[in-house]
């Protein structure tokens, strides 16, 4: 199986390339076209700022790529939320696959941090990504906007309010939180995903 991991100007690359190659593939990093859409499985990672990213995607012609992919193809942080239609940071249009707008975190109390950096639970998750999952899992999770419900979520977390932590449709499939740096978890999320 060959998997392309989408170069561009977000961190936490090399992570994911780690996680794909600790289940046995040779994953190619590459911001080329012509390898990416002949992949059969397409990584979409990420770490960073929503308008920055959605700049470089467009000045390298990736944003036309990466939607009219047809292959499955897997958002990570960032690389979910640029998914999305649109990102309240920076007043950020992003690629539209999902019809959801990316709002930001607001404290209800003191206690409420922003960003959400560390473990959290993912609940009532559902389609083959989270094959075999019949309880609540911790994840890993560093973000300060995030994915409300909405009719493409297909797990949820609870931080400050209930929110999207995976989305799905069609060919693409999201998650707000880092299966590449969530254990055991977070290696049955991509092997499921390479499954799919």
């Amino acid at each position: 199986m060959e998997v392309a991991i989408i170069k561009y100007n977000a961190g936490n690359i090399g992570s994911v390339e780690n996680a794909v190659k600790r289940l046995g593939l040779e994953p190619i990093v590459t911001d080329n076209p012509e390898i990416i859409q002949k992949a059969d499985r397409v990584i979409f990672p990420g770490q960073g700022e929503a308008h920055s990213t959605m700049e470089y995607l467009k000045a390298h012609k990736l944003d036309e790529l990466i939607v009219n992919l047809k292959q499955p193809v897997l958002g990570i942080c960032i690389g979910m939320q640029l998914l999305c239609r649109h990102s309240e940071e920076y007043n950020t249009d992003c690629l539209g696959v999902f019809d959801v707008d990316v709002k930001r975190f607001i404290p209800q109390k003191h206690e409420d941090k922003v960003p959400q950096m560390g473990w959290n639970t993912i609940e009532d998750t559902k389609s083959s990504l989270f094959k075999g999952f019949e309880k609540p899992e911790f994840v890993y999770f560093i973000h300060s906007f995030y994915a409300p419900l909405s009719e493409f979520t297909i797990a949820t977390t609870n931080y400050i309010q209930p929110y999207s932590s995976a989305l799905h449709k069609d060919n693409f499939y999201a998650t707000q939180f880092h299966p590449e740096k969530s254990g055991v978890v977070g290696e049955r999320i991509i092997k499921n995903f390479f499954e799919i």
